[in-house]
């Protein structure tokens, strides 16, 4: 099974919906939380391109936020990603 790491932050929904979903396939994903933490913030910006959360990584293939996972899930393309 592919690494998942999901940068994230206590307070954002999407960010709870995503793991939700990741949880339920029963995927163990390292999770990095931005709040209070500019570095790592910046970090993820610099890695994503992007500054909100969730910003999602699967392997090395960063698949974007919650909405991106969810495409994945909604188009059956998630499980061969995680399978990889």
């Amino acid at each position: 099974m592919a690494n998942v790491t999901i940068y994230s932050s206590k307070y954002c929904p999407f960010c709870t919906r995503a793991k939700q979903l990741l949880s339920s396939k029963n995927v163990d994903f390292n999770e990095i939380n931005v709040d209070g933490n500019n570095k790592v913030r910046q970090e993820m910006t610099k890695k994503a391109g992007r500054t909100s959360v969730p910003q999602i990584w699967i392997g090395e293939k960063h698949v974007g936020g919650c909405d991106d996972l969810f495409e994945l899930e909604y188009d059956k393309k998630l499980d061969a990603l995680l399978a990889q």
